[in-house]
């Protein structure tokens, strides 16, 4: 799971934490708990969903001995700066550490020393079953395997029927997939909603998550396929910054800084209509909307065309405890079954081929019934195979960081450019 998933890839309410040192001291793998049972702990950044749909709870039934503790930090951000403090003592690290897809190229590029080669406990045999952008980012230029993919985050746009009728404006997903098949139709749709508007109501939350549900159309984005940092001259991220800036000046956002407590709340109290949404949003959305906004949602294609929004990575570190076992269970998670269910579920998005087959035809009651494996699965292989860079996310962050600044300070553009490169340039050193 942006995900913050962003990047968080996120099911019901988060509960955030952070892991103590005591849930994972350096040593080697092995079934040392008292009493020979083994506690395998994991860490992620977000909900991946795995607790809400049961995985955890099947795993051990069918894993006698093994018990499953997971914690985990609402904020991706806050999550791998303390991953990068464990990393550097090689201590505190949990058997099984996530990591989102803007940070994997830094995995394989610069710490791989710190995480196990999958390759180690079997992980070749499973190369065949998962989307071949997906397994070779997580590869090393020597052929290491330094994590097994969890979902992909293709992209749509979520939105709330009942806010959109009140202000007067159509509701179908077809008639809407035709209205913005454009941003331009998008903001222009969004003006519409602004006059007529349910009182603390906006079109979307905040121009930071439309700046980043539009680069995530892009093969090409912050840097080239050479590794060459491209983001202040590349074309596509100007008009998406461009855009962004014209839905604040417009005054269609909400200004919610996404994985804030008060976006959190957001949700329930309807102040904004649309969001766009990559798969693993919709278990984010049930959790935060809960019961009482089933059927108020639905989903509808993209404007501009397809793209992809986070996506993760389950590792095994090398101080570890329980490595063999860490391997066994991530092997378990990432398998065809445990994707295909965790989307009907949860909503996230299989990286695995034969789970991609298996959810064709998966509809969501609290989204209206929308046809979600059709939509999503159809953006899926439309979708670039995009680039990653080392600092990939780093660069993702300062830019939507100034966003929030022309948002929410009435920052001039071009001083919040100017801020966003000089974020980006103390960030990638």
């Amino acid at each position: 799971m942006p995900r913050a998933r962003a990047a968080v890839r996120l099911g019901a309410v988060v509960v955030a934490g952070v892991l103590i040192a005591a849930c994972g001291s350096g040593g080697s793998g092995g079934s040392d708990d008292a009493g020979g049972d083994i506690t395998l702990t994991v860490d992620l950044f977000g909900s991946f969903g795995y607790q809400e749909a049961g995985l955890y709870a099947a795993y051990e039934a069918s894993h006698p001995g093994v018990k499953i503790k997971q914690t985990d930090t609402e904020d991706e951000q806050d999550y791998w700066k303390s991953l990068q403090t464990r990393l550097a003592g090689g201590a505190g690290l949990a058997d099984v550490q996530a990591v989102e897809v803007g940070r994997i190229a830094s995995v394989t590029s610069q710490q791989a020393d710190k995480f196990e080669d999958l390759n180690q406990h079997g992980a070749a045999s499973l190369k065949s079953s998962f989307a071949a952008a997906k397994w070779s980012a997580a590869t090393t230029g020597d052929g290491r395997v330094l994590g097994l993919g969890t979902d992909v985050g293709p992209e749509a746009m979520c939105y709330r029927t009942d806010l959109l009728r009140q202000a007067g404006l159509p509701t179908d997903r077809a008639t809407l997939a035709q209205r913005w098949s454009t941003w331009d139709g998008y903001l222009e749709l969004g003006r519409q909603y602004r006059a007529k508007a349910p009182a603390k109501s906006a079109w979307l939350d905040s121009v930071g998550s439309l700046f980043t549900v539009m680069i995530g159309q892009e093969k090409e984005r912050y840097y080239n396929a050479s590794g060459d940092l491209v983001y202040d001259s590349n074309p596509a991220v100007k008009t998406a910054w461009d855009t962004s800036v014209r839905a604040a000046r417009d005054g269609l956002s909400a200004k919610l800084d996404q994985w804030s407590p008060q976006w959190n709340q957001a949700f329930a109290a309807g102040s904004f209509a649309t969001l766009p949404c990559p798969a693993w949003m919709l278990g984010y959305i049930k959790g935060q909307a809960g019961d009482s906004g089933k059927g108020k949602w639905d989903v509808a294609k993209l404007p501009g065309g397809a793209g992809n929004w986070g996506g993760s990575y389950l590792t095994v570190p090398r101080a570890a405890k329980h490595k063999k076992e860490a391997y066994q269970l991530i092997a378990w998670l990432t398998a065809p079954e445990q994707q295909a269910k965790l989307f009907r579920k949860q909503g996230n998005f299989p990286s695995s081929t034969g789970a991609i087959d298996a959810i064709a035809d998966a509809t969501d009651p609290y989204f209206s019934g929308a046809p979600i494996g059709q939509i999503f699965g159809e953006a899926a292989k439309a979708a670039p195979v995009q680039v990653l860079g080392v600092h990939d996310k780093n660069v993702a962050d300062q830019i939507t960081n100034a966003l929030s600044e022309v948002e929410r300070k009435g920052t001039a553009p071009d001083k919040a450019w100017s801020n966003a490169r000089k974020g980006v340039a103390n960030a990638t050193g």
